[in-house]
């Protein structure tokens, strides 16, 4: 997969379906297999770095009386 083939996710501050808050960098290839990741940072606690994979990140979610996206971009980085 080239770079321009890469799905797109913008950068910015992202909120989880249970409420906390991320700021999300952007995407990341796994350096064997070439699966693609979101890259993210906590913005609570030790402001931690994560991935996730993407098709997990966008996913519809469906649990405890919710339906929507995993995570929703609610404005810009800081």
């Amino acid at each position: 997969m080239t770079h321009s083939e890469l799905p797109h996710i913008e950068p910015g501050v992202y909120e989880h379906f249970k409420g906390q808050r991320y700021e999300v960098f952007g995407i990341a290839r796994h350096s064997e297999t070439e699966e693609v990741f979101v890259s993210y940072r906590t913005l609570y606690g030790d402001h931690s770095l994560w991935v996730r994979p993407i098709a997990m990140f966008t996913e519809h979610v469906e649990r405890d009386g919710y339906s929507g996206p995993r995570f929703r971009r609610v404005g810009p980085s800081s």
